[in-house]
């Protein structure tokens, strides 16, 4: 097992990425504190990774809420004593909104999925893992759209790209020296997921700013997965402050 005995936590894991990610990771030996805004989500999956001789518990969390947020990282420390791995992975996309007809509305219900709440999550967990001797590592799933200005709306690019730089500021500040705290980030392209479902209705310019150039295949949940397994391990231990790219090729043309 690759993660024996460590406490994780998993944001967004009621479906998509946030399951495979719990999923894999109890199998691996990870307890796991499994977070959603979706309890029937949650309660689903902490049930079938018991079932299956896993370790799991859930609990409900609006992650741009702090009180949530507290909630969560308390539940992780007070049930299983520390935290080893957070995995800030909850999201949402725009309607691929320009700057021009972004409401403020849905900037700060982006901003706050998508960036906030990743931000205050780091914040209790590095406060936690730097007086831990075994540190932590912190895993954010960003997104391609962190990576270039045409994979989302405005508020979307402008949150992923802020998830990488605060991957890397966390990186370069708590690392050996400041708390043997690791921290990456995983930029996926197209996966088949339900975050689509948040597409409502997708803003013309926005979608011909895109460009033809769509992804060339769509992954699968178990494959971010993966990668998010090999970052919260030890087989990952010199990888710090990186963006891994996993899109099946789409940004390498």
């Amino acid at each position: 097992m690759k993660l024996p005995g460590r406490v994780a936590i998993v944001t967004g894991a009621g479906s998509g990425m946030g399951k495979a990610i719990a999923s894999l990771f109890a199998r691996e030996g990870a307890k796991v504190v499994a977070a959603d805004i979706n309890q029937a989500g949650i309660d689903a999956v902490v049930a079938e990774i018991n079932r299956s001789g896993g370790e799991a518990t859930g609990i409900a969390v609006n992650i741009a809420r702090q009180e949530d947020v507290e909630k969560m990282i308390g539940a992780a420390v007070s049930t299983y004593g520390s935290l080893d791995i957070l995995i800030n992975n909850a999201g949402v996309m725009d309607n691929v909104e320009p700057v021009g007809d972004l409401s403020n509305e849905q900037w700060e219900r982006v901003i706050g999925i998508n960036l906030k709440g990743p931000f205050m999550a780091c914040r209790a967990a590095v406060n936690i893992m730097k007086e831990q001797k075994t540190g932590g590592t912190i895993v954010n799933i960003a997104s391609v759209g962190g990576l270039f200005g045409a994979r989302g709306g405005v508020a979307y690019v402008v949150s992923k790209h802020g998830l990488i730089g605060l991957t890397k500021n966390i990186a370069s500040t708590y690392g050996r020296e400041g708390g043997n705290i690791r921290a990456n980030a995983i930029a996926p392209g197209a996966v088949n997921t339900n975050v689509g479902s948040s597409m409502t209705a997708p803003n013309a310019l926005g979608l011909a700013a895109m460009g033809d150039s769509g992804p060339a295949k769509a992954g699968e949940p178990m494959d971010i997965a993966q990668v998010a397994l090999f970052l919260a391990g030890d087989d990952s231990r010199f990888i710090n402050g990186a963006v891994i790219t996993a899109d099946g090729g789409w940004t390498a043309r």
